[in-house]
């Protein structure tokens, strides 16, 4: 990655934000459980480009499943309009941290972080 590349990190919606967080996107379906919206301090919630419905009920955050969860999520992306938003928005901002509520750090934001900052993305 060139130093001119955008940046992208994951941090759980509960941490405070911090002026250096860039611009905030939380990337759930669902929102976070008692997190007020001003607490999130969020320039977007782009729920659209989170896994389906069916697919985060069947993941269930069980690590084991996570391989299989990332191949079917990558899936999801490639016929979601959502992502290329967000590549899109991490474009055009020196950093981006993508939001999420899981405990785990195996989640739909590790996957999208990934596929974000692979060469070529």
């Amino acid at each position: 990655m060139s130093a001119s590349a955008p940046k992208v990190v994951t941090k759980r919606v509960y941490e405070p934000a911090k002026a250096d967080d860039g611009f905030r996107v939380l990337v759930d379906r669902l929102w976070p459980r008692g997190v007020s919206h001003e607490r999130a301090a969020l320039d977007l919630w782009l729920k659209e480009v989170a896994p389906s419905a069916e697919l985060r009920v069947w993941y269930d955050h069980r690590s084991e499943r996570f391989p299989e969860f990332t191949r079917r999520y990558l899936a999801e992306l490639d016929q979601n309009p959502a992502f290329e938003q967000l590549q899109s928005l991490v474009a055009e901002h020196a950093k981006t941290t993508l939001l999420y509520g899981a405990k785990s750090p195996l989640n739909e934001a590790s996957v999208l972080a990934e596929q974000l900052t692979k060469p070529g993305a």
